[in-house]
């Protein structure tokens, strides 16, 4: 027995040292009143607020030195804001960007190719929903480091999100990721259509953030690993991609996943070939990163919790001497355990399991793999995790 979260947080901060503020989700206005990512206007005092992306911080404003502009209570010496062009759109944008930029949209924002066609009833309330989960992406991206490139800014190497529904010969358009462009289709953001889709797929978990992380993991493959020095490391542990995609899509569709599949990969789709293995992986990584850190932003804590789990050793990393191995596997064992307990908080409401899925060591490698790849990118991976 054990106080879970107070050693749980202790574990997670020792290992990682940074001199950044850990980006969690959770900031306090002017008045006191706490703050969440979603918002743009305090419900306590009313405070306009804004998230500057490349700060990491949502802060309420203050009127800035020229009309439309804002500067933040949090951080005056940053400068001048405008407010994102998107803030009184369905896209509801509460992210800032420097006043001296040209751009009247944010960096999120920039990144949209295609939005649905508003004059359909259902659209805007679509559009609001996919854009939350976008900005979560987005954030997280900047957070790690890692190049967040519009494609109006660089068409070879940029990103770019087409949000579309059918043709006009009825067809729905296939969500996935082609040289930079994610496509969504966008009845994605229909909950009703969305689980419907996922029990006929045989899915454990389907959401909004969840597509984006894993489109978005084929677009960093193509940055970080295809013409690289990780190209050869990463055949030798997720497998050789230059076997033919169309034959595995058939074969996986027709026989499913193999048997044991349990053993080395994060989900069934993710054995269909190492580039989905990628995807799958590091939506995975992504998800770990971003919730672990949330709840200790929130300052989490319980007392007396007793999980029948058996840590993860240092031989389940990839790399099990490289110097940062002891804090990554200290992050993994700290999830595995959040994990475990927010899955029973689910069950104790009825719900499904907030992580419904088992991670075997062979996935812990590839999890390791993909965070140096990130590190050495980025920089910011181990930051990540620090508390400041």
């Amino acid at each position: 027995m054990h106080r879970f979260f107070e050693q749980l947080s202790s574990r997670i901060a020792a290992p990682f040292v940074g001199d950044r503020s850990r980006n969690s989700k959770l900031w306090s206005c002017r008045c006191g009143q706490s703050l969440f990512f979603r918002n743009s206007q305090c419900l306590a005092c009313s405070a306009m607020l804004g998230y500057a992306p490349q700060l990491g911080v949502l802060s309420s404003l203050q009127p800035g030195p020229m009309t439309a502009t804002w500067v933040l209570d949090s951080q005056p010496e940053a400068g001048a804001f405008r407010r994102c062009a998107n803030l009184d759109a369905p896209a509801a944008c509460n992210w800032l960007l420097p006043a001296h930029l040209t751009d009247s949209l944010c960096v999120a924002c920039r990144l949209n190719r295609t939005i649905p066609d508003l004059s359909m009833a259902e659209n805007p309330e679509r559009w609001r929903k996919v854009e939350i989960a976008k900005r979560r992406l987005v954030a997280q991206l900047l957070d790690l480091g890692l190049p967040v490139i519009s494609k109006s800014e660089d068409e070879q190497a940029g990103l770019a999100f087409d949000f579309i529904g059918v043709d006009l010969e009825g067809r729905a358009p296939m969500t996935g990721h082609a040289n930079g462009l994610i496509t969504l289709d966008i009845k994605e953001a229909d909950d009703a259509h969305r689980e419907k889709v996922r029990a006929q797929m045989h899915e454990p978990y389907r959401t909004l953030l969840g597509h984006f992380r894993h489109e978005v993991g084929h677009y960093y493959w193509d940055r970080l690993i295809a013409h690289g020095a990780w190209l050869e490391p990463f055949r030798s542990l997720f497998g050789d991609e230059r076997y033919s995609y169309a034959e595995a899509l058939d074969r996986h569709y027709q026989k499913g996943a193999p048997a044991g599949w349990e053993q080395s990969h994060v989900s069934a789709y993710a054995t269909m070939h190492p580039w989905e293995d990628w995807a799958e992986t590091w939506a995975h990584y992504l998800h770990m990163m971003d919730a672990l850190d949330t709840a200790l932003g929130f300052g989490m804590s319980a007392r007396d919790v007793d999980l029948d789990y058996q840590p993860f050793p240092l031989g389940s990393l990839y790399d099990p001497q490289h110097p940062s191995g002891p804090a990554f596997l200290a992050f993994v064992n700290a999830w595995i355990e959040l994990a475990g307990m927010l899955n029973e908080l689910s069950r104790s409401m009825g719900q499904p399991d907030f992580y419904p899925f088992s991670l075997p060591p062979a996935v812990i490698a590839k999890l390791h793999f993909i965070h140096l790849v990130v590190q050495q990118e980025g920089g910011r991976a181990d930051e990540a995790l620090s508390l400041g």
